[in-house]
């Protein structure tokens, strides 16, 4: 019996280097700093790099993301008033429907990795 070959489609897509810029990452008129290397077709699918001073945000994530942090102090604090800390080298993924605060205790860099769920399709009723 001869192996099957299977000839694999290549999808057109752009690949460039992401070379990471050690200066300081956040602009003067913000408080904080995105940089958004890459995002798919959908806009379901992004990763880049984020940055801030020490401040306060209230968020509520619709998306799922992942971090890598590269640099300072977070607190993440849930709408129970659970609070997680991560240090500079941790890895964390926050959920989509998370709801509370995230604290830059110290100046903050991360890479982010975001998916953006797909919404549920509606229910219909047949009768």
């Amino acid at each position: 019996m001869m192996p099957m070959r299977h000839r694999i489609r290549e999808a057109a897509m752009t690949v460039r280097s992401i070379r990471f810029d050690p200066r300081p990452a956040v602009e003067a008129a913000s408080s904080t700093t995105v940089h958004e290397w890459y995002q798919d077709r959908t806009g379901a699918f992004s990763a880049g790099f984020w940055a801030s001073h020490p401040c306060e945000i209230a968020v509520t994530y619709e998306e799922d993301e992942f971090c890598v942090l590269i640099e300072g102090t977070v607190e993440l604090t849930d709408a129970s008033g659970h609070t997680e800390t991560y240090e500079a080298g941790a890895s964390f993924l926050i959920p989509s429907g998370f709801t509370g605060t995230w604290k830059s205790v110290t100046a903050v860099r991360k890479f982010y990795v975001v998916h953006l769920p797909k919404a549920p399709a509606a229910q219909t009723s047949t009768g």
